[in-house]
């Protein structure tokens, strides 16, 4: 069993900054990726961003040049800095693993932490 724990999710005003994080713990063999996607009411869950642990890192374009992914200094730890926020960041964020020690390979998710941007 793997576990990821998220946090840093909540309300902030436009223009406005959040910290996401998340860790990722149990049984995990060869971790690939982490990354971040979301999914706001009635629409699709959607890539934000992903990094490798050889960080190769890929953003969704509309968070280009706001958001930024970074692996933590613990180990299989992810965070997401959210600058700039818009209203149409407004979701559910959730934290996403990739384990390649497997065959086939892993992929793991976490409960979600909701993000909330409005005036």
């Amino acid at each position: 069993q793997v576990q990821l724990r998220e946090s840093g999710g909540g309300l902030v005003q436009p223009g406005g900054s959040l910290r996401l994080s998340c860790t990722a713990s149990g049984n995990i063999r060869t971790l690939y990726s982490m990354g971040w996607y979301r999914q706001a009411p009635g629409n699709e869950r959607e890539l934000v961003a992903t990094i490798t642990t050889r960080d190769d890192i890929n953003y969704a374009e509309s968070v280009k040049g706001r958001f930024t992914i970074s692996r933590g200094t613990a180990e299989n730890t992810v965070h997401l800095q959210m600058n700039s926020l818009k209203p149409e960041d407004t979701a559910d964020y959730y934290c996403k693993i990739i384990d390649i020690g497997w065959f086939p390979s892993k992929v793991s998710w976490g409960q979600g932490t909701q993000v909330i941007v409005s005036s």
